[in-house]
């Protein structure tokens, strides 16, 4: 991660607590661990940052504990002894972050089973990929190193299909659609992404499924996979994902956007088996799609 210091004269910790999720006592370890650079210089925890500093922060840093084995209900869709799918509910978070290391599906995958890839590290343990932590659906899990190494490789490269469904707010015009428009993190809120220039190349195509009065129904497929991708660009382009507390409106609480991994096709990293796999929507989206029928 990496961040340019718009004002000065500011405690590099403290600045730092206002511009990231990240506890104060955290950051003075990455500090003093090195895992945090300004200018690519290490500095003490008490540096004053200046005007157009340059800061970067080590996002693979992970304080030194151990990460708990939590017991959780896995809703495993498919398991051998390389991969499992698993569909994950919204509102649980995939890996550890700032403020959260004991409640992830990496916790709950750590109770379950000992057999799970290592290569991003303890704290990311079987994760090849991501979905946010309000976002529901299908998720793939390595449990090999030699698995995880081939499906990195196969959603770098575009290999893994992935389709959404999502719930949009207003009437989207067309049948389908299709959105090009770089992504960066945004310059006033960290915490969120926007479409702006010198933004990493982020494409969407949209298809309509059902229309309601104030509402869209659609089904989305990523050409590139950046940071709440879908959501960004839908909130960029008029059409909000609904319910979304970030870039929409929340408006059913302890629930969050209604975007859902639906359908996952993929080669079998091992086997090499063509494989797929459908995820019904979760209740709440069901029976908000019934509500407006």
């Amino acid at each position: 991660m990496e961040l340019k210091v718009e004002f000065g004269d500011i405690r590099i910790d403290k600045y730092l607590k206002d511009k990231t999720d990240y506890s104060r006592e955290y950051l003075t370890d990455m500090i003093k661990n090195g895992s945090i650079l300004v200018n690519n210089k290490i500095v003490k925890p008490s540096y004053k940052v200046k005007s157009n500093d340059i800061i970067y922060l080590d996002e693979n840093y992970k304080k030194e504990q151990d990460l708990k084995e939590t017991p959780m209900d896995l809703h495993i869709v498919y398991e051998d002894d390389d991969i499992m799918v698993i569909d994950k509910p919204s509102g649980l978070v995939v890996h550890p972050g700032a403020g959260n290391h004991n409640n992830t599906l990496v916790n709950g995958l750590k109770y379950y089973t000992d057999n799970l890839s290592n290569v991003g590290g303890d704290e990311r343990v079987g994760i090849v990929h991501r979905l946010d932590k309000d976002t529901s659906g299908l998720m793939l899990v390595a449990k090999s190193n030699k698995a995880h190494e081939i499906l990195a490789d196969d959603f770098k490269n575009k290999r893994v299909y992935r389709e959404y469904y999502a719930l949009l707010r207003g009437n989207f015009p067309s049948a389908t659609g299709h959105i090009d428009a770089p992504i960066g993190r945004s310059k006033k809120h960290f915490n969120k992404m926007e479409v702006r220039e010198g933004g990493k190349e982020a494409r969407t195509n949209l298809k309509v499924l059902k229309r309601y009065n104030d509402y869209t129904l659609v089904s989305l497929v990523l050409e590139t996979g950046r940071t709440h991708q879908i959501r960004v660009h839908l909130s960029y382009i008029g059409y909000p994902v609904f319910n979304d507390p970030v870039y929409g409106q929340e408006v059913i609480p302890n629930f969050g956007q209604f975007l859902h991994s639906k359908v996952l096709r993929f080669t079998h990293p091992i086997t090499k088996e063509k494989m797929e796999f459908e995820s019904e929507l979760p209740k709440t989206f069901s029976d908000f799609l019934k509500s407006l029928d």
